[in-house]
C-alpha cells in the first residue's frame, strides 16, 4: 500500500461539487484543539457567515458536525416528540427519508405525496392540513436532490403557521444556489450541507433555529431522543458568548475549510451567486436541447444548479456515465429510486457552477452519442 491520489475529477453530479484551492488548502492548516480560544473564535465567525449565507439573524445558527443527513435528523429529533403528529411532504427521497426519523421518534407521519419532479401543491398542502387535526410540525424540502425540483417553501411556511405549526426545511441543495431567505420567509428551523452549493468537502450540516423553534424546544415534555443531536446540549458549545463546555470533538480542518467557502461566497457576494447558479443552469439545458436532451422538470419548478435531464429510449445509462467518467473524468448522477435509469442528475453547484465545465459535458456527451 502507498498513500492514496484521487483522480482530479470534473464533479457534476448532485454533490459533492469541485473545491476551492483555497477550501483544500485551509484544510491542511494546523490542526489546534477544539476548545482552543482561537478556534472558538473561527467557530464565532463561522456563525456570522452562516447566518449571511441563510439570510438571518437567528442566534442559533451553526454547523453540525455530520453531513445533511445528520442535519436533517437534528432538525426532526429536537422539533418532534412522541405520539405528535408531523406533516411529512414527499416528492423525492428525501421527503421520504424525512418520515423515517419521523417514525423513528415515535411521531405519527402525515404523508403528503407528489408526483416525483413536481413541487409541492401549496392548495394539497393546505387541504392536508384541513383535513388532519392536531399537526404541529411541517417539513418539506425545497431543493430534492433526487429530482431537480424546486418548490414554493415561502409560501408552503405562510400556510403552516396559518395552522400554528412549525416549519422544517431542506435546504441542502439550494442553499447558496438560489434565494434562501430565512427572516424572510419566517421558516422556523432548516438544515443544509457543506458539499452542494457552499463547495466544501462533505461532513458538515449549516442549520438555524429561530426564537419560536428554541421556545418549543425548551418546553418540550419529553428529552429529545438523540443525546449528540440534543440543542440543549450542543449549544453549550456552539452557543453564547460566555466559555464554552465540551460536547464532542468537532472537526476541526473540517471547519476550516468550511470557514473558507463561506468566506468565497461572501466576496463574491450572495445574490451574485444566485445569479451566476441562474445563468448557467439555463445556459445547460439550452445546450442539452440542442443535442435531443429533455429536461425532467417543468421549467418553473426546474432547480438552475441540478438539472435532471431524461434518458433517450434506448441508451444505456450507466454505460454513459461510465464512459463519462473513465473516458472524460466528468461525474454526474444516476436517478435515485423510481427515477433510476430514467434520468441524469446534472449539478452545476458552487465552484462547478462555470461555463467551462457546460462545454466539457455537453461536448463529453455528445461525442459519446456520436453527434
Amino acid at each position: 500500500m502507498k498513500s492514496f491520489t484521487p483522480p482530479n475529477r470534473i464533479l457534476l453530479g448532485p454533490g459533492p461539487s469541485n473545491v476551492h484551492l483555497r477550501v483544500l488548502e485551509a484544510m491542511s492548516k494546523p490542526t489546534i484543539g477544539h476548545l482552543d480560544p482561537k478556534f472558538i473564535e473561527l467557530m464565532d465567525e463561522i456563525k456570522e457567515l452562516l447566518k449571511y449565507v441563510f439570510r438571518t439573524k437567528n442566534e442559533v445558527t451553526f454547523a453540525v458536525s455530520g453531513p445533511g443527513s445528520v442535519g436533517m435528523e437534528t432538525c426532526l429529533v429536537n422539533l418532534v416528540e412522541p405520539n405528535s403528529k408531523v406533516l411529512v411532504c414527499i416528492n423525492g427521497v428525501f421527503g421520504g427519508r424525512m418520515k423515517s426519523i419521523v417514525d423513528r421518534c415515535g411521531a405519527e407521519p402525515i404523508e403528503l405525496k407528489v408526483s416525483w419532479g413536481r413541487a409541492i401543491d401549496p392548495n394539497l398542502f393546505e387541504d392536508t392540513l384541513k383535513k388532519n387535526k392536531g399537526i404541529n410540525v411541517c417539513s418539506f424540502v425545497h431543493a430534492e436532490t433526487s429530482t431537480g425540483a424546486k418548490s414554493d417553501i415561502k409560501t408552503l411556511t405562510e400556510i403552516a403557521h396559518k395552522y400554528n405549526c412549525l416549519v422544517i426545511a431542506d435546504t441542502v441543495t439550494s442553499l447558496g444556489g438560489i434565494p434562501v431567505l430565512i427572516d424572510e420567509w419566517n421558516i422556523d428551523v432548516s438544515y443544509s450541507g457543506s458539499q452542494k452549493c457552499l463547495s466544501c468537502p462533505p461532513g458538515l450540516s449549516p442549520v438555524t433555529f429561530n426564537e419560536r423553534a428554541l421556545e418549543f424546544i425548551k418546553s418540550r415534555k419529553t428529552q429529545v431522543q438523540s443525546w449528540f443531536m440534543d440543542l440543549n446540549l450542543i449549544l453549550s458549545y456552539w452557543g453564547g458568548s460566555s466559555k464554552r463546555a465540551y460536547h464532542h470533538t468537532a472537526p476541526i480542518n473540517s471547519l476550516y475549510a468550511l470557514h473558507e467557502s463561506l468566506l468565497l461566497l461572501k466576496e463574491e457576494g450572495i445574490e451574485n451567486s444566485w445569479k451566476r447558479h441562474k445563468t448557467n443552469g439555463e445556459k445547460l439545458v439550452e445546450e442539452l436541447e440542442k443535442i435531443g436532451l429533455k429536461p425532467f422538470v417543468i421549467e418553473d419548478e426546474r432547480l438552475p444548479q441540478l438539472t435532471a435531464v431524461t434518458v433517450p429510449e434506448g441508451i444505456d445509462e450507466a454505460k454513459v456515465r461510465k464512459s463519462l467518467l473513465d473516458d472524460y473524468n466528468i461525474e454526474i448522477g444516476a436517478g435515485l429510486g423510481e427515477l433510476a435509469g430514467k434520468v441524469w442528475r446534472i449539478g452545476l453547484m458552487g465552484y462547478s457552477s462555470n461555463e467551462e465545465n457546460i462545454k466539457a459535458c455537453v461536448g463529453a456527451i455528445k461525442n459519446i452519442f456520436g453527434k
